[in-house]
């Protein structure tokens, strides 16, 4: 398919002339209401979750990770390894500055990166041994699916995290900022310190953003046939449902990534394999199956 699918997303309200005039105004049909119930019924049930469900997916994340390892670390690896091109890259274009909040925002692509772990759990959870073979497979079937506009709505996300970064650098510090001693603007100037706070802020609230219409839309999508706006509002549902646990499970992703990129991303060859398996199962944890 070459658009998204959004098969739920039928005129609700019609339009029509008033008496007074000929202005238009939406009144709500018998049969579009009766519509808009059985979309709501149509829904995936969310469950609520409890602090205790983190710990319990985290250690399922680590089980899964020593069963099979080998896909989890070359998953870390590849990760790392953008992480340090990326990087490279910037310090190559005069740009260190934006180093920072781009190893911070690849959280936001990083549900999508860890596609092929959901795979390697779900062969796990039904028993069978992953072959590469058999991930690359599902997740190629699940990437001609909806799962791919997601991956792009993310993508744009993180974009649009980068042009925040920038242009709170340039009005906090202006262009003549970026010199050999940028590092030391930031962090001793009233400006840099500004920018550092501010950016933090904004960067918060972008992430919490994505992370809310993100967190299960991407393994979802990987395990149904579903458009990604139906993924999205469920992460949504389950955020709203959850809001202490989801933001301690957001807590737990930032601090765990931010951690691991210290020492030159080195840390993601355990930790993101871990994430990734445990998203997987906060995802079976939150949504329940479909019946039957």
């Amino acid at each position: 398919h070459s658009m998204p699918r959004l098969p739920f997303l039928r005129p609700a309200l019609r339009v029509g002339l008033t008496s007074d005039g000929p202005w238009r105004t939406l009144a709500p049909r018998a049969d579009d209401r009766l519509g808009m119930e059985m979309a709501q019924a149509q829904w995936p049930k969310v469950r609520t979750l409890r602090i205790e469900d983190l710990v319990q997916v985290l250690a399922a994340g680590l089980q899964d990770l020593r069963k099979a390892p080998r896909f989890g670390l070359m998953f870390g690896l590849a990760y790392a390894a953008a992480g340090w091109l990326l990087v490279a890259l910037l310090f190559w274009l005069g740009l260190p500055f934006l180093a920072y909040p781009l190893a911070m925002g690849f959280t936001l692509v990083a549900p999508f990166a860890v596609a092929g772990l959901y795979a390697v759990s779900a062969l796990l959870e039904r028993g069978e041994q992953p072959t590469w073979s058999a991930i690359l497979g599902a997740v190629r079937e699940a990437a001609s699916r909806d799962l791919r506009w997601m991956a792009i709505i993310t993508g744009f996300s993180l974009v649009i995290w980068m042009d925040i970064a920038a242009f709170t650098f340039f009005a906090f510090n202006g262009f003549n900022a970026l010199d050999a001693n940028v590092l030391e603007t930031l962090l001793t100037t009233p400006s840099g310190l500004a920018f550092v706070v501010l950016g933090n802020a904004l960067g918060a609230v972008v992430a919490m953003a994505v992370f809310s219409i993100s967190v299960i839309s991407f393994p979802m999508l990987y395990d149904r046939d579903v458009d990604f706006v139906t993924a999205m509002v469920t992460s949504v549902r389950a955020v709203v449902t959850s809001p202490v646990p989801m933001i301690g499970w957001a807590a737990v992703i930032v601090v765990v990534l931010m951690v691991s990129s210290v020492p030159y991303f080195l840390g993601l060859l355990v930790t993101l394999p871990v994430l990734g398996h445990a998203t997987w199962h906060l995802y079976r944890r939150i949504v329940e199956p479909v019946p039957g």
